[in-house]
């Protein structure tokens, strides 16, 4: 009974599982000291900093941001749009090339083919030749022996008198270089000439085993530009050059169905306080065959235009019987700085013919009007080397090509 009725007079009575939640000071009724409640919340902040670990973490969520508007106010974007461009069906079909899925195509591989079956192919006849590597004196023979039905000849332009006969010849060269290039002499009005000409390459062995041998066959035209025939390809490591030997290979087409009309080493200079521009022709190479029995008789015409007017022309003297003459003469313009910069030189290389009017072989122009790339380089590199004389070899081009691109060639003959 007294135990019943102190409860009664107690502030509160707690249960075990009650803890307070904030520290009392201690008092002599037997209530808990200070630092047992202290304890007490110690303990209640660690369960509390547990459960918050073991509480899974919130999803990260990309919001977005809203526009607000009115709804007949006009709607401005926040980020620029991708501008979407729309195909229409022909746009995907000018992505193929037909060519690469044609069956006729002069692409194909015919490395899969027997000479049998490329003759009958594409009839362009076959070709005879040889090969050996002389160790000794390092260099390579390259024999062309003979040539077999080829086709009958191709006149683009109606030019051409006999349509019966091909005047064939054969270009040799050792791939990439096709600049150092040898050719056979023309053989008139046959389908199997007989050629048996030898040429030789100043090469090194392992050079050679890393070149591939290109034979290209030609229809020599004199009053249009020559015709390709064909051409037969050997790469020099899949063959014995110590040992040598002979090959019957069939022709197959060229990519390229006109020959190149040659090229033309030049050398500018021009002096300021002479108002002189100084014109080398130094050589040329490999010029168009335009006499079916001896070569050329080439000869370089130099012309100075000023803007539109032709004012000088000059000549070189003609050398008989080659398609590689050396020249070595120099020409001298009066020319004042302050016309230089409409000033164009044009080079025309001709045949030398005693009985007709003398055959055109091939020109370029430099200066003002140039014909091209290569030879605004040169005339480019010329003006910011005063005093100084500038080599550049130029590969020939026709009279329509240089008329369609520099007036220039309009003025002269």
């Amino acid at each position: 009974m007294a135990s019943r009725s102190s409860d009664k007079d107690g502030d509160s009575v707690h249960t075990a599982s009650e803890v307070p939640l904030t520290p009392r000071t201690s008092s002599p009724d037997g209530r808990r000291s200070s630092s047992d409640t202290s304890k007490s919340t110690y303990s209640l902040t660690r369960r509390i900093s547990s459960l918050e670990s073991r509480r899974p973490s919130s999803p990260l969520i990309d919001i977005k941001p809203i526009e607000f508007g009115v709804l007949s106010a006009k709607k401005e974007p926040i980020q620029p749009s991708v501008l979407r461009r729309t195909y229409t069906p022909d746009d995907y079909f000018r992505k193929f090339e037909p060519r690469l899925y044609s069956l006729d195509s002069s692409s194909d591989d015919v490395d899969s083919l027997t000479d049998e079956e490329i003759l009958s192919k594409y009839q362009l006849g076959m070709l005879h030749f040889s090969t050996q590597y002389d160790l000794l004196h390092n260099h390579l023979t390259v024999r062309v022996i003979e040539a077999r039905d080829l086709p009958p000849p191709i006149s683009h332009d109606g030019s051409r008198q006999d349509m019966a006969h091909s005047n064939p010849y054969v270009k040799i060269c050792l791939l990439p270089d096709q600049k150092n290039s040898k050719q056979t002499g023309v053989k008139r009005k046959t389908q199997r000439p007989v050629f048996e000409e030898r040429y030789t390459f100043e090469i090194p062995f392992l050079e050679a085993q890393r070149r591939t041998l290109l034979l290209t066959v030609v229809d020599f035209d004199k009053f249009s530009r020559h015709c390709v025939i064909g051409k037969v390809s050997v790469p020099l490591c899949e063959v014995d050059l110590v040992k040598g030997g002979h090959w019957w290979k069939a022709l197959i087409p060229s990519s390229q169905n006109e020959v190149e009309l040659g090229e033309l080493l030049l050398s500018l200079n021009y002096l300021p306080s002479a108002g002189r521009l100084n014109v080398d022709v130094i050589r040329a190479k490999q010029l168009l065959q335009t006499d079916v029995s001896q070569g050329s008789d080439p000869f370089v015409k130099i012309q100075l235009v000023h803007g539109l007017k032709l004012v000088k022309t000059k000549k070189t003297s003609f050398l008989r019987g080659t398609i590689d003459p050396f020249y070595n003469e120099s020409f001298s313009f009066k020319v004042p700085q302050e016309e230089l910069e409409n000033a164009s030189l044009v080079f025309t290389v001709f045949g030398h013919n005693m009985k007709s009017s003398n055959d055109f072989i091939g020109r370029i122009v430099i200066g003002q009007y140039s014909s091209g790339a290569s030879e605004s380089n040169h005339w480019r590199r010329m003006l910011n080397t005063h005093r100084t004389a500038v080599e550049q070899w130029h590969s020939l081009r026709s009279r329509a090509e240089c008329d369609r691109v520099s007036p220039a060639s309009l003025e002269v003959t």
